[in-house]
């Protein structure tokens, strides 16, 4: 039975909707969630980002984590959910790592994460932060594809 069920968010329509599968499972278990944002610095390169521009582009990224932590928590929110959130600076570090990191720390006992279900060339150029934290989760991994949930 799942009891804490994390929840990665980036503000994509991916994300919500394995958020929405995620309160699905919540309300069934009466189950706790914790949602995450990743504000990963691997997207902002200093070493290309002139120095005047990285603060700014660094701010905007708390900014956007944060609005898309608040959206999601008043989804929760609005459907009765036991909900907590937690911004994540990832210096140097992939957010599939980050989330993994998070996910033992809390303790959860399932992650429920949106992908888009990338495959071939797609996949391989554009990464693939779900699949990273399937291959090194230490728990249960529900991906919920785009376009799939009702």
């Amino acid at each position: 039975m799942y009891r804490r069920i994390l929840v990665p968010i980036d503000g994509s329509s991916t994300a919500l909707e394995g958020l929405t599968e995620a309160l699905r499972l919540a309300r069934a278990f009466q189950a706790r969630i914790k949602l995450v944002h990743v504000a990963s610095e691997l997207s902002i390169d200093p070493a290309v980002t002139p120095s005047v521009y990285y603060e700014f582009a660094a701010e905007g990224r708390q900014a956007s984590g944060h609005e898309a932590l608040a959206n999601a928590q008043a989804l929760a929110n609005e459907q009765g959910a036991d909900v907590e959130v937690q911004l994540i600076e990832a210096t140097g570090a992939r957010a599939a790592d980050a989330i993994v990191a998070a996910a033992q720390q809390w303790p959860a006992d399932l992650i429920v994460m949106g992908t888009h279900g990338r495959s071939g060339v797609r996949r391989l150029a554009l990464g693939s932060d779900a699949e990273m934290v399937l291959r090194s989760a230490p728990v249960p991994v529900l991906m919920v594809r785009e376009g799939v949930t009702s």
